[in-house]
């Protein structure tokens, strides 16, 4: 398998985008990765924007970037609520720091604009309502379907998902497996 003995967490709360979690959820576990989901509260049950279910198997205090090869948020209005939480910050900027897959499609790049200068000087993209944002936070953004910088994969919306997944698995087989 492509990913094995990868390990990858994605950070979930309600109100996500169903196609951005699961498509790369099961994506990553063909690809032999072992996919955590991740939340404030391990147990407990999240739902999408249309009430689809997704349980976290872990809380932000359970996880660190030491034991993560890569960070996947999905969009939806779930990003909002994601970086409210200090820890997930933190989760996301040392896993940035230490070169792992930090991957954003559609709203979750909100995520990265509340990580200080996690976006400064980098190339990416969002869900175009959220370009200003994007861009205050210092990203040179661009309007395509994904676009890498380095460790950073972003993407504008689920049409976009093959190109994403695609960009992500090729960031994560040049990362070295986590400790």
């Amino acid at each position: 398998m492509e990913l094995h003995g990868k390990r990858i967490a994605i950070l979930v709360d309600n109100i996500y985008q169903e196609m951005e979690l699961w498509y790369p959820l099961y994506r990553l576990q063909e690809a032999g990765a072992e996919v955590i989901t991740v939340g404030a509260r391990a147990g407990h049950t999240y739902t999408s924007k249309l009430g689809y279910p997704v349980t976290a198997q872990r809380s932000y205090e359970e996880v660190s970037a030491a034991g993560l090869d890569g960070v996947i948020i999905p969009g939806g209005y779930a990003p909002d609520h994601i970086r409210r939480y200090p820890k997930a910050l933190e989760i996301v900027k040392k896993a940035n720091d230490e070169g792992k897959l930090i991957a954003a499609i559609c709203h979750a790049p909100w995520v990265l604009c509340s990580v200080p200068g996690l976006l400064k000087g980098r190339r990416a993209t969002s869900f175009f309502a959220i370009r200003d944002d994007v861009t205050n936070a210092g990203a040179n953004w661009e309007d395509s379907e994904v676009v890498v910088d380095g460790n950073l994969v972003t993407s504008r919306k689920p049409d976009d998902l093959p190109a994403f997944l695609r960009a992500c698995i090729e960031v994560l087989q040049h990362a070295p497996v986590h400790a």
